[in-house]
């Protein structure tokens, strides 16, 4: 892989192999992974924590086994948030695609291989348009395999998230009758889902942005007040690891957009 850009802030979490293992429940509400035994996947996880994230994919994709799960999720929020370059975002997310789909099918009881399968197709689709990615056949592969992670994990709070997003985005871009027909995008369905990611993870920035942002999209203008407050509940949050100071950032930026 070419270099990656670097993590704005680093330094700011200064998390050690111990420091994450003491921490791992509350830095991981959201994916409900489990710690590893394996000390080589709880460095790619640390490398992952502190925002070293071309690190901890290199890292966990040496290390293997689990560590394919971390590599996979450092390589989904680099290309989220860092990567300028629009091709090579792209490539990021199919690569990760492929990978997390291969570890789902290597390990079908791994609810965070489904969820990042879906979670990195997911963003590819975002990036290319709804629209397109719905034609090529896109949104069921993202729609099973998050279901399945929910299915396999039901505290995995992050595929709550990305399914509550599916929906949205598919009755956005389609509208409810043929999202519903051609796709199973409901709009309560969607709703209850992001309600549920944050009863599972109150703290989730994320949670907090997509919901606002899935309010917006399934219900109109207004709900606009609401949305904007679950954005200042994001943006006022203390982020825990360098992931969740991205996703803080993003909720200050747009509200001061």
């Amino acid at each position: 892989m070419g270099k990656w850009a670097a993590f704005p802030h680093l330094g700011e979490f200064g998390f050690c192999a111990d420091d994450v293992r003491r921490n791992w429940a509350r830095l991981h509400a959201g994916d409900a992974e489990p710690l590893p035994a394996d000390p080589a996947v709880l460095e790619a996880w640390t490398l992952f924590h502190r925002g070293e994230f071309q690190q901890a994919a290199e890292a966990g994709l040496k290390a293997g086994g689990g560590g394919i799960t971390a590599a996979n999720k450092a390589t989904c929020i680099y290309a989220t948030y860092l990567e300028k370059k629009e091709k090579t975002r792209l490539e990021l997310f199919l690569e990760t695609a492929q990978r997390a789909r291969a570890q789902a099918t290597r390990e079908p009881n791994n609810a965070s291989a489904w969820h990042l399968h879906g979670y990195a197709l997911g963003r590819y689709s975002q990036a290319i348009s709804v629209a397109k990615a719905l034609a090529q056949g896109l949104g069921g592969q993202v729609k099973e395999s998050l279901e399945k992670a929910i299915k396999l994990n039901p505290r995995h709070a992050d595929a709550h998230v990305a399914l509550g997003a599916f929906h949205a985005e598919v009755i956005d871009k389609v509208g409810p009758l043929i999202g519903g027909m051609t796709y199973g995008a409901k709009k309560e369905t969607g709703l209850t889902l992001f309600r549920q990611a944050l009863e599972l993870n109150p703290g989730s920035a994320i949670a907090l942005i997509e919901y606002a942002n899935g309010l917006v999209m399934l219900e109109g203008d207004e709900r606009m007040a609401e949305a904007t407050a679950l954005y200042e509940r994001a943006a006022a949050l203390q982020p825990m690891d360098a992931a969740q100071r991205l996703d803080v950032a993003l909720a200050q930026a747009e509200l001061q957009a």
